[in-house]
């Protein structure tokens, strides 16, 4: 027996184990991680490959065995996986809320063999998804792919009042490592499930180009090492010897540390002379060594990556079609225009031959992927094979939100065109039309309470409903009060949840009234929120679950409080205006909201109305319909409805903090690695508010560093309010003693 001394060691990392040692293709092995030393018999060695017979017969995904499906869930299975079976491209589960729809998805996932990935219209249900998915699939490799942005603001000229917005954008860290983690995965393993936003029909770098400028390391291998320093600037790896970060190098002598942009940890390649002596796993704040390796393969640090030979050509492409425009521009007397567009060109053109980059590269790219004008752009779909699963999961809101998508890129850049601020070529940076992104299904779920016409036409008017919940549990009874007196109504509702120990979500018009309301809550003596689409993505994840956790007792909201919310502490829905006609109260959205509260026993909704609208009646009716469905099921089988009993999770925030591997690998308790993670934050914030010149902001934040460094207990700190109000407070206690 040989020993892979590997600890939390992804899968990339061990293919060259199980290719170099057994002479195999890694997608028959689908391991996400390894949590302990990894066994693999020496016979293996002698290309023996009828010791994995049984492995090539295992099914990819591995489905956790700790639930059973239930209710009309095992019909629902049965249906689906008979239609990917006998070829069907399009189906449609219509399953009321809280029936576990996600655990169905998980089911018929377990039993096909391709790669996965599941589309949600927002982040929130997005992030949910990822940690149901991750949960029930521990041994597979769950990603999440949305937006990095947290804030976004695109490019854009007002013509009219001659007002040009440049591009603003608070670009996420965390999220754009997820993003490299994700196509990282689909480069090297079969067995993904990808929970993704609409943002994979937007352009991404070419996935044979990501692939191609993988730089593998083995020990043993003679290299020179200024030759790897330049391999790794090449795929946008920059060298820093002071701040060591993702997406950054360092040189200590005959010692390179790498922190790759898509993991954790970072890796340490030390030479002996100009051969690779060995290569390490190491904690990036402290140094501590995780694991030792024989190989390691380093993929680009960005997504727009082009391979050397090719930046020439694409820069001659650039220049002819800026020759082209700018004839075009003189010649109907746009002067101003052309300059405008020389100036800015010929600069990213000089910015990409000297560092093969440059700001807005994007919109450079149909000629940094050597496409012809008017191609499909690449997209995170191109790193999928043609065969793979497509989950859209509320697709009543995600399709029209994906067709709408082009439409609206192309309206803004025209103008931008027109204006001279770009080269034509910009509209080809875009997302998929969406007959494009049709063209890349090959066997599509949708997934939906409420389908629209779009999925009902395609599956012919089939649907695989399930209606019975596994716990038993009935849609919420709907009671109909005047708007005329909707406040006091529901501050007496309030009051009768907080004393049941229950929680109640409230839905507004408006983001404006949403806040008014909750602080006109708040004010009347509960505990309230709010949440709308302005507050950040990961912040939006720590308010639901704080709701969940009893921290505050009501959260106001416009519309993100309908799809896919799980929340089992939620026993009473309050809808104000019901009774205004339009989107946010159609028949689908009060269905939807309605059923934000199918998980509680005590269900009770309220729409607060002057006179009961279409849409109202026909929400009515439909939920009636399912309740007399549902109670007819319970007598016949004689179940007693119970509340769902629902775990807290936490892993996405959790591999967000990278926790779960450097926790256990630098052995530090949960608060004192809060305590390291929060010094490095402050210190980096300090450092960039001195560069830019804000000192006062830099000596506060000096004092907050050297007040947590003097700390000597333990600190826990888990959002960035939480951390303001724990320095706050250490801060007046020290006060008060100088005070004494």
């Amino acid at each position: 027996m040989f020993i892979i001394p590997v600890h939390q060691i992804s899968y990339n990392k061990l293919i060259y184990y199980i290719t170099h040692h057994a002479g195999l293709s890694a997608n028959l092995f689908p391991v996400k991680s390894v949590q302990s030393l990894v066994k693999i018999d020496s016979r293996f060695r002698g290309n023996d490959k009828s010791a994995f017979s049984a492995v090539k017969n295992m099914a990819i995904f591995k489905i956790n065995k700790e639930f059973e499906p239930a209710g009309d869930q095992p019909q629902a299975i049965e249906r689906l996986i008979e239609g990917l079976h006998s070829g069907k491209k399009f189906q449609t589960l219509m399953g009321v809320t809280g029936s576990g729809k996600t655990f169905t998805m998980a089911n018929v996932i377990a039993q096909q063999d391709h790669p996965v990935l599941v589309i949600s219209h927002n982040k929130t249900l997005a992030a949910q998804l990822y940690e149901e998915f991750n949960e029930l699939f521990p041994e597979n490799a769950v990603e999440y792919f949305v937006s990095y942005y947290d804030y976004y603001q695109p490019e854009a000229y007002i013509p009219q009042r001659d007002i040009y917005i440049e591009k603003d954008a608070s670009k996420n860290a965390d999220l754009d490592r997820l993003r490299l983690s994700t196509t990282t995965s689909l480069s090297s393993r079969k067995d993904c499930i990808i929970v993704a936003s609409v943002s994979c029909i937007f352009g991404l770098g070419s996935p044979e180009d990501y692939k191609a400028s993988v730089v593998a390391i083995r020990t043993g291998d003679s290299v020179d090492r200024n030759v790897l320093l330049g391999r790794l600037a090449d795929i946008q790896y920059t060298r820093n010897d002071i701040d060591f970060q993702r997406g950054t190098f360092r040189v200590r002598g005959d010692v390179v540390e790498l922190h790759p942009s898509y993991e954790s940890f970072a890796i340490r390649i030390e030479f002996f002379g100009e051969e690779i002596e060995k290569i390490s796993y190491i904690n990036p704040v402290s140094g501590e060594i995780l694991a030792i390796e024989e190989q390691v393969f380093i993929y680009p640090a960005e997504h727009y990556i082009m391979p050397a030979e090719r930046v020439g050509s694409a820069v001659e492409g650039i220049k002819a079609e800026l020759k082209e425009r700018l004839l075009e521009l003189r010649s109907e007397g746009k002067l101003l225009e052309a300059q405008r567009l020389e100036a800015r060109t010929r600069y990213d053109i000089e910015m990409i031959e000297e560092v093969g980059y440059c700001s807005g590269i994007e919109n450079y790219a149909r000629h940094l992927s050597g496409l012809p004008a008017g191609a499909r752009p690449y997209t995170l779909i191109d790193y999928f094979p043609k065969d793979f699963l497509l989950f859209i999961d509320e697709s009543h809101a995600t399709l029209p939100q994906i067709r709408a998508m082009w439409a609206g890129d192309r309206s803004r850049k025209n103008v931008l065109v027109e204006h001279g601020f770009r080269l034509p070529s910009a509209l080809d940076n875009r997302p998929l039309r969406f007959e494009e992104f049709q063209e890349n299904w090959s066997k599509v779920v949708f997934v939906s309470a409420t389908p629209g016409p779009f999925e009902m036409e395609k599956c012919d008017n089939e649907v695989v409903e399930q209606i019975i919940r596994p716990t038993g549990l009935l849609d919420p009874e709907i009671f109909v009060h005047p708007a005329s007196n909707q406040i006091p109504h529901l501050l007496g509702e309030i009051e009768k949840r907080v004393k049941a120990k229950e929680r109640m979500l409230v839905t507004t018009l408006t983001k404006r009234m949403a806040e008014d309301l909750s602080g006109f809550i708040i004010k009347k003596g509960f505990r309230g929120r709010y949440l709308h689409s302005e507050i950040d993505t990961f912040e939006r994840i720590e308010i639901l679950r704080d709701l969940r956790n009893g921290q505050f007792d009501v959260l106001v909201g416009v519309n993100l409080l309908r799809e896919g919310l799980d929340l089992p502490e939620v026993s009473a829905v309050a809808i104000l205006d019901a009774d205004k006609e339009g989107f946010l109260r159609s028949h689908i959205s009060l269905i939807q909201t309605i059923g934000r509260t199918a998980r509680n026993i005590n269900a009770t909704v309220f729409l607060y109305a002057d006179t009961v609208t279409k849409s109202m009646q026909k929400a009515i009716d439909e939920t009636d319909r399912r309740r007399k469905i549902q109670l007819k099921y319970n007598k016949e089988h004689n179940i007693t409805p119970k509340t769902i009993k629902k775990e807290i999770r936490r892993s996405l925030t959790e591999q967000i903090k990278a926790r779960k591997t450097a926790q256990k690998a630098i052995r530090f308790g949960e608060s004192e690695y809060d305590k390291v993670q929060l010094a490095s934050q402050i210190e980096q914030e300090m450092l960039e508010a001195a560069q830019e010149l804000d000192f006062e902001r830099a000596a506060f934040l000096r004092d907050q560093l050297r007040e947590l460094k003097e700390l000597p207990e333990l600190v826990l700190v888990s959002s960035r309010k939480k951390k303001r109000d724990f320095l706050a407070s250490k801060k007046q206690k020290r006060v008060g003693k100088k005070k004494l």
